[in-house]
Order: structure tokens, then sequence, then C-alpha cells
């Protein structure tokens, strides 16, 4: 099947494939927060510690983000399709397994082998909707409608999570993949064809690099949680840090000596993809690191039950949704770079409002969701259309696992900063309930220092990105404006049958 019998005429003609791609970025998202709600609750019936806590989250983070840039390229060569079709089997399969979960380590172990999954279905995605369609304007609504889903799944994870808590036991909140996994298989069957096998790279796979980019990533993320469990006069933590930086650069090296490197360095040059991937960064960084912050101080330190805890998520999920329909016409006034650092601006700003304020109510929390909401709804497309349109056109897949390994790895990094100071900084356990006057003060110096610390990295990124965008070529200027203005004239006839 050619190129032309492949492609569909518009977005309503290819509603069963959208459909499927959008729930594969629901599974994403929607993962990504609604376990965090749940934290007090798994900590207390399974009798976890800190650490075991945090890499309930963390383990996925790890797996997916250590895993992505193989499986891309692995769908390169065996069919984007195909693998995507196994990971989806291999989540529904893992979110049953949940059912059967007892203790700490078997749910660790379970939700990394969801990260495997997550890592075969989430790069292909993107490139799939790419496949899609010939025009470039389809292809940026498509990806703007797959990433609305999946910001939808964010915004309402914490707040369905918590409301799920107050009726069902916490397993039900992963038990929800299934269903989502089996609408993913349907839609990609029935809506997307197999690839052309005249498509797919017939060079062989980087083995060596993936191994030392998963390394990297890994160490660098253990890293931390053992100077708190062993200290820092112990020379493991130590060790594990050396392992990261020695990792990095040797993948470097080897990515640089390849004659086919898993990772082709020189594209991370370019001035519109660094700058997409450092306000992705930043915007990880916050998202992540303010939810496990906030969940933790609405039902622990204030002593909010789930449910009220969920709506306390709420201004979060207001301003995701109502600011859907402003995003093209923000994008279309200002300019597509200047959206880009404006929202990742918004996404630290709002950091820096709980970092200072939080201790004085919720109002403050309040307003920190939703600065951090503003500038993620934005960035959600912003920095994926950067990237992409910094890209040669037959880059796109490793584009998108680009982006997706760093919000990825960036939420890892949040949740294991803002972790690793608490477990430093509180004494006792933090899922015990009742907390005392001198712990809940400890955990507020935790949340106030985790805060200002991640608004340091995030502020480093967005700054980073600034100067890289605005370094940008003409070339890609020009392309990356055309994108926008194809946004907006597909958004004007979007009434159209037509389209």
């Amino acid at each position: 099947m050619n190129n032309e019998q492949r492609s569909t005429p518009s977005l309503r003609g290819s509603w069963m494939a959208l459909a499927g791609l959008s729930a594969i970025f629901l599974f994403e998202m929607l993962d990504n927060s609604i376990l965090n709600v749940a934290l007090p609750t798994i900590g207390r019936e399974l009798h976890s510690s800190t650490t075991a806590l945090q890499w309930v989250t963390g383990s996925y983070a790890v797996v997916f983000g250590g895993l992505m840039l193989l499986f891309g390229a692995i769908a390169d060569r065996f069919g984007r399709r195909r693998v995507m079709l196994i990971g989806l089997v291999l989540l529904a399969i893992a979110s049953l397994a949940t059912a059967f979960v007892t203790t700490a380590e078997q749910l660790i172990a379970v939700r990394a082998v969801m990260g495997i999954a997550a890592a075969m279905t989430t790069p292909g995605s993107m490139a799939l909707a790419f496949r899609l369609f010939d025009q470039e304007s389809l292809r940026v609504r498509a990806i703007t409608l797959i990433s609305t889903v999946g910001l939808v799944g964010l915004a309402i994870g914490p707040t369905v999570g918590g409301l799920v808590l107050a009726v069902a036991p916490w397993q039900v909140l992963l038990l929800i993949n299934v269903p989502i996994a089996v609408l993913a298989i349907i839609g990609i069957r029935a809506g997307i064809a197999a690839d052309d096998p005249a498509e797919l790279h017939r060079d062989p796979l980087d083995i060596p690099g993936a191994l030392l980019a998963t390394a990297t990533i890994v160490f660098a993320l253990v890293a931390p949680t053992m100077f708190v469990d062993d200290g820092a006069g112990s020379w493991m933590p130590w060790a594990m840090t050396a392992a990261a930086i020695v990792a990095a650069a040797l993948f470097v090296l080897r990515e640089r000596s390849a004659r086919h490197p898993l990772l082709d360095l020189g594209l991370l040059a370019r001035p519109l993809v660094s700058s997409g991937l450092a306000f992705k960064a930043a915007a990880g960084l916050a998202t992540a690191g303010l939810s496990y912050l906030v969940t933790l101080q609405l039902q622990l330190a204030w002593g909010w039950p789930p449910a009220l805890a969920a709506l306390g998520m709420l201004p979060q999920v207001v301003v995701l949704l109502a600011l859907g329909p402003f995003v093209n016409p923000f994008v279309e006034r200002v300019g597509i770079r200047r959206a880009a650092w404006m929202s990742a601006a918004a996404v630290v700003a709002g950091l820096a409002v709980y970092a200072v304020f939080n201790s004085l109510g919720y109002v403050f929390v309040a307003i920190a969701l939703a600065l951090v909401a503003a500038g993620l709804r934005m960035i959600g497309v912003v920095a994926a259309i950067n990237v992409l349109s910094g890209l040669p056109k037959n880059r796109t897949t490793i584009g998108a696992a680009l982006t997706d390994t760093t919000t990825e790895v960036a939420n890892g990094v949040g949740i294991a900063v803002a972790g690793t100071i608490l477990a430093a900084l509180f004494t006792g356990s933090i899922t015990a309930s009742g907390w005392t006057g001198r712990q809940v003060a400890e955990f507020q110096g935790a949340a106030t220092l985790g805060g200002l610390v991640l608004t340091a990295i995030a502020a480093a990124f967005v700054v980073f990105g600034f100067v890289r965008s605005h370094r940008a070529g003409d070339t890609e200027e020009g392309s990356t404006e055309d994108a926008v203005t194809d946004t907006a004239a597909a958004d004007r006839a979007a009434a159209d049958p037509a389209v």
C-alpha cells in the first residue's frame, strides 16, 4: 500500500485512528497523575517506606524514559504499528496483574513492566499521526487533538483518583488502563494500515548506545535516594553518581563514533530542537514535583480526606480544559517561539508561588496549580511542534521519542528531587497518620526547599531554551511560523465539511 492510499484527507475520515492514538496519550498522561493522590493509601496498605513509595511512581518513569529511544529505533525498523500493538497487549496484562499485588516491591515491578509497555507505544504514536496526513496543517491539528486528550488525562487524574478511592480500592486506578488499552488496539488495527516495508529502516540497531542511555538515566535517578538511605559517608551513593557520569560520557562517545548511532547528537544542536526539549524538561520537572508535594500536603500535612484532596486539584483541571480554545489564537498572535518560552515561564512562576507561599493557605496552592496548568496547556503543543519543525521530515519518530523521553525523565527527576529532600528532612514514617506538630513543620520546610530547588532547575531550563530559540536560523523560523499559519488556517476551516 503506497503513501497516497495510506493517507487520509480529513480528521473526520481518520477518527478511528485518532481515537486509538489519543487513547495511548490518555494512558500516558493519566497514568502519570492518577496514582499521586493514592500514594498515602498505597503506603499504608502495603506498609512501604518513603523510598519505596517514591519508586512506585519513579520506576515507571525510569523504565519509560530509559527505553523509549530504543523502542523508537526498533519501531522504525520492524514497524511502528506492530510494536505499538505488542506494547498495548503488554500494558493490558500488566494492569490486570495489579489486582494480585500484595507488597510495594510487587507494585514497583508491575509499574516497571507498564513503563516498558509505554516505551513501546508512545514514540510511534506521533509518527503514525504524521503518516495519516499529507498536509502540514492537518498533521498539526491531529497532534493538537491527541495532546489535548493526554492533557485532559493529566488534569483529571488526581480528581478521578480521589473520587475512586472514596468508593473502591486503589488497585482500580491501574485497572482503568485495561479498557483504555483495548480501545487503543481497536482504533489502531481498524484505522491505521500496516507499515510499508519500503518505509522501514534497515540500519542495524545501536544496542550499546541504548544500554548506555538506559544506564545513565537509571543511575542518575537512583543516586539521590541512596544519599538519603545510606548517607553521604557511604561509598555507594558516590559510586552511583560516578557511574551516571561515566555512563553519560560513554554514551556521548559512542553516539559520536558509531556508524549508525541510536541518537544523532547533531540533531540536538539545532536551536528549535534544543529549545523545545528544554521547555519540555522545565514543564515536566514543575508538574511532577508540584503534584507530588501538593498531594502529600493536602492529605497528610493538612489532613484532607482523598476525595476532598482530589477536589483541591480542580484548579488544574479547570484551567487545562478552559484554555483549550485559546491555544491556537494565542500562538497565532504572539508566534510559536514566544508562546513556547512564555508558557514555560508560567510553569516556573507557578512552582515558585507554591515554594514561597504554600504555608499561607490553600489559596496560594490553587494559584500555583492554575499557573502551572496554564503553561502546561500551551507547552504540550508548541514545544513538540518546535522540536518536530526543527528536524528533517524523516526524523519525526526520533523527535517524538526525544520529547517524550525528556518529559518522562524530567517527571522522574522532579519526583526524585522532591522525595529525596522530603526523606532527608522528615523524621518518622511519612505514611503514618496523625503527624505531630514537629513533623508538620518538617514537611513544610521540605516542601519549601524542594519547591525552591525545582524552581531553580526549571528556570535554568527556560533561560537556556529562551536563548536557543532566539538563535534559530531564518530557515527554521520560517518553517515554524508556516506551521502556525497552517494551524490557524485549519482552525478557520474547521467548520467546512470537507475538512
